[in-house]
C-alpha cells in the first residue's frame, strides 16, 4: 500500500470528523433557530443532498483502490492546496453566520440578512467551498471520475439549493 494513499485516506478521514462536526453543529442550531420560529424550506432535497455527498466521500475513498490511482504531485499538491483553502472559507461562512448556519435552509423571518465577512464577496461562499472541495478533493489522488461525477450531480443539486435559498432568504432585511 503506497504511503500516499495511506496519507488520503487520513485526509479523508479528517474531512469525514468534520463532517459530523457540521452535522452536529447543524442540528444544535436547528434546534435553536425552530424554537425561535424559524421555517425550514424545501426539506425534500435534504436527503439527496447528504446522499450525494455521503457518496462523494465513499467514491473518494474508493476510486483510487479501485482503480489503482497514483499520486501524481503536479495534480495532487495544487488540489491539496485548493481542498484546504475551501475548508476556511467553509468555516469563515459558518463562523460568519453563527446561529444561523444549517445544512439545511431554515430561516428566521425575523433576521436580517447577513452580509459580512465572506459574504461581502459572495452570495453562496459555503457553496463556492463546496463546489472547490468537490473537484480538488478527489483529485488529491487522481479520482477523476468521483470529481466529474460530483461536480456534475452536485450543479444540478446546488441549482435546486440555491433557488430554494434565494426564496427563504428573498423577504428577510439585509443587516
Amino acid at each position: 500500500m503506497p504511503s500516499s494513499l495511506v496519507a488520503y485516506e487520513m485526509l479523508l478521514a479528517a474531512v469525514v470528523i468534520e463532517r459530523v462536526i457540521e452535522l452536529v453543529l447543524s442540528e444544535r442550531h436547528a434546534r435553536a433557530l425552530l424554537a425561535r420560529g424559524a421555517i425550514e424550506h424545501g426539506a425534500a432535497h435534504y436527503a439527496p443532498m447528504v446522499a450525494l455527498h455521503t457518496a462523494f466521500i465513499a467514491g473518494s475513498a474508493l476510486e483510487p483502490w479501485i482503480a489503482d490511482r497514483p499520486f501524481i504531485p503536479a495534480l495532487g499538491l495544487p488540489m491539496l492546496a485548493v481542498a484546504l483553502a475551501a475548508q476556511g472559507v467553509r468555516w469563515w461562512a459558518i463562523s460568519t453566520l453563527g446561529v444561523h448556519w444549517n445544512t439545511r435552509v431554515i430561516v428566521l423571518p425575523s433576521a436580517r440578512r447577513i452580509t459580512g465577512g465572506p459574504y461581502r464577496f459572495l452570495t453562496h461562499p459555503n457553496y463556492a467551498a463546496v463546489v472547490a472541495e468537490g473537484v480538488a478533493l478527489p483529485l488529491v489522488h487522481s479520482g477523476f471520475i468521483t470529481a466529474a461525477l460530483f461536480t456534475a450531480l452536485n450543479a444540478w443539486l446546488l441549482t435546486v439549493r440555491i433557488r430554494t435559498e434565494n426564496a427563504a432568504l428573498g423577504a428577510m432585511r439585509t443587516a
